[in-house]
């Protein structure tokens, strides 16, 4: 007999994604312990917890793939070459459809040039609070794209408009926004892609209250403090606009206390998800679920309601580390839609994460 943590580890399926499966009636356990409800496996089972990994990571539908495992046991091999050629001229099908779409979007986007980046003809000098963009550098950072086919998200964008310095970072799944004060410009807005080890060396910079100068001249960048300085090139990419990518249907608010949440997040129920991150692999996954006074719990089911969204639990983590606050704002919309984190003494300083395929 394999426990449930063996299997989990010998199968490649996480425990959260077993304990789903057993109640799915996919991957039923041999035994189950009638007082601890601790799960049992049978050796034969192996074969048949790898075999659904393989096909869950294949995309084939939960359905199909309960026929794969009776086929599969009951020796019907005809059956099964039926259900994966069948999986497999969808996912031909889909491929050939993405393609088309991909081929027409291109030829759009050549007839279309509409960059987001403002270049600055002239180079631009202004004064920065240190502690506020130290601290609008902590709130972003984790956000940052790590992805090298996605080079205009491996940096902090700096938008620079009117008194305000807005940071910005994204790697498509989370998004974090946060502000600076800043005075001495008032030409047009600037914006500038700082790539993330430049950004690491100025946040380095920023150890205490002296003043700060922030310049971009070109395609470079600077920040002076007394007789230190670190510079370097911007990334030569257009960062998306992230304004449009803020705008969220109307939610609900809910006030966290973050050490008590973060403690519930960390010991309570994960479910299996998909995070797209990694390539579609398993990741633990939160749901969390906002009652009608405002409170937020960390649920194992899934119900048909409104009140609830699922988000990779690693990134929330991130994203509560990254809020510097012992209360924020959780904003719940719809289970479709980015969960935002908000602090409560402003609304520049937020962070979004989108919501996660959940296993099923």
């Amino acid at each position: 007999m394999r426990s449930i943590g063996e299997m989990a580890r010998d199968s490649g399926l996480s425990v959260s994604a077993l304990r789903f499966y057993d109640g799915a009636g996919l991957l039923v356990p041999a035994w189950v312990d009638p007082v601890s409800g601790y799960r049992w496996y049978g050796t034969e089972q192996l074969e048949e917890s790898r075999l659904l990994a393989r096909l869950r990571r294949a995309g084939m539908p939960l359905a199909d793939i309960r026929l794969v495992l009776a086929g599969w046991s009951g020796a019907d091999s005809g059956l099964v070459r039926q259900l994966l050629q069948a999986h497999l001229r969808r996912l031909e099908q889909g491929l050939a459809d993405a393609r088309s779409e991909f081929s027409t979007l291109r030829a759009l986007l050549e007839l279309r040039e509409n960059p987001m980046t403002v270049l600055p003809t002239a180079a631009v000098g202004l004064a920065v609070s240190a502690p506020e963009l130290a601290a609008a550098l902590d709130a972003v950072r984790f956000a940052v794209s790590t992805d090298p086919e996605l080079p205009m998200l491996g940096g902090v964008l700096f938008d620079i408009e009117g008194e305000a310095l807005r940071v910005v970072a994204t790697d498509r799944y989370r998004m974090a926004v946060a502000q600076a004060g800043v005075t001495g410009h008032d030409g047009p807005r600037v914006q500038a892609v700082v790539p993330s080890p430049l950004a690491d060396a100025m946040r380095a910079l920023l150890s205490d209250d002296a003043p700060v100068r922030l310049t971009v001249d070109g395609d470079r960048l600077a920040l002076e403090t007394g007789d230190r300085q670190v510079a370097g090139q911007r990334l030569d990419h257009d960062f998306p606009d992230y304004r449009r990518l803020v705008r969220l249907p109307a939610g609900q608010r809910a006030f966290i206390d973050v050490p008590a949440f973060r403690k519930a997040v960390e010991t309570g129920p994960v479910r299996a998800g998909e995070s797209p991150d990694q390539g579609g692999v398993s990741c633990d996954v939160s749901v969390l679920r906002v009652a009608a006074d405002g409170v937020v719990t960390v649920c194992e089911d899934v119900d048909d309601d409104q009140g609830h969204v699922a988000v990779n639990r690693e990134f929330l983590l991130h994203a509560l580390a990254a809020g510097a606050r012992d209360q924020l704002i959780l904003e719940f919309a719809a289970p479709t839609a980015p969960l935002a984190i908000r602090r409560t003494d402003t609304e520049d300083a937020f962070s979004l994460l989108m919501p996660v395929r959940l296993e099923n």
